[in-house]
């Protein structure tokens, strides 16, 4: 079979499709015919290097497949072939057919498609973490999203709206702002505009947001602090560097900076987190938008997409 690899840290020419071995299904694995892969920007960190140890080469990136189990583990019962799934199991994701392990795979409902179900596991879990597990979102309070039109920024769009609370999305071209509104966001700002968090004060009635999802915090945290509400929260979910802030807006606002990284998800709230979502798939509350489409062998393409600023929906890699 056909897959991506990477036999060293680097830019994106790295990324080199391959013939490969048909995987070995061990007792507690499933094999997966791969339908659609989601690509995510903690892949292409992973990728040059720079985000700690989570792979050594070789080795083929992702997490994110949707498809059909081909074959099942001797110890599984849960599972047969046939059955419409999606992933999320670090590494082995760039490739024709997926070897999983039974708790990384979930069921797909019949009303979403296998490019939606491979946008599910990174960037909605993440969405659901950053906002629940993390951000304690509680109904009726508003949240701010930055980089709402991005995979990450979508999923949490759709799930705050959801939930009952006040959404403010942020964008930074015409089509990603339209998209952010389509999908439910009461307020979309222009983050290329200057001092354009400024409307938070109007929007909130000078009382300021209760939850920002922040997705480039060396940019924005330290005017996200300015526009906070008291009790307020800053979930970091992304960032490219170092910033300075005055802690001072942290102590007149009793607010909380928390960070967070799907990897370290508490194993036993991994099941409750996708029951959610395979329920928001089913009722029509959740809604995976599909920007890009790449072909397996155009991975590296895809990396550099991913990481442009304007960029909307999510990537997807079809083998």
């Amino acid at each position: 079979m056909k897959a991506i690899r990477v036999e060293k840290f680097g830019g994106p020419e790295v990324l080199q499709l391959v013939e490969v071995e048909k995987p070995i299904v061990g007792p507690h694995q499933v094999l997966i015919e791969v339908r659609a892969i989601g690509v995510n920007p903690v892949e292409t960190y992973i990728r040059s290097g720079n985000y700690g140890n989570m792979m050594t080469p070789p080795y083929t990136p992702g997490s994110d497949v949707a498809g059909e189990v081909i074959e099942v583990g001797a110890e599984i019962t849960d599972l047969k072939i046939g059955d419409r799934v999606y992933t999320w199991n670090p590494g082995g994701a760039y490739a024709e057919q997926m070897l999983c392990e039974r708790k990384g795979v979930f069921a797909l409902p019949d009303n979403a498609s296998f490019e939606q179900g491979a946008a599910l596991g990174v960037p909605y879990a993440t969405a659901h973490r950053a906002l629940f597990g993390r951000g304690g979102a509680r109904a009726g309070e508003s949240v701010l999203i930055h980089g709402a039109s991005g995979g990450v920024g979508i999923a949490c769009v759709q799930l705050a709206r959801a939930f009952g609370l006040t959404v403010i999305g942020t964008a930074g071209t015409e089509e990603g702002r339209r998209l952010v509104s389509e999908q439910g966001a009461h307020q979309i700002l222009d983050h290329t505009a200057d001092n354009y968090l400024m409307a938070v004060s109007e929007i909130t009635g000078g009382r300021g947001v209760d939850l920002i999802i922040e997705m480039l915090a060396n940019v924005n945290l330290q005017s996200d602090l300015e526009v906070l509400a008291q009790y307020g929260r800053v979930v970091i979910v992304g960032n490219r560097g170092e910033i300075t802030i005055n802690p001072r807006e942290t102590m007149k606002r009793d607010a909380d900076i928390r960070g967070m990284t799907l990897f370290n998800v508490p194993p036993h709230e991994v099941p409750g987190i996708h029951a959610a979502l395979r329920a928001g798939l089913e009722n029509g509350s959740l809604n995976p938008i599909i920007g890009r489409r790449f072909s397996l062998g155009e991975a590296a393409l895809a990396h550099e997409e991913i990481m442009k600023s304007g960029s909307w929906g999510k990537i997807i890699l079809v083998p």
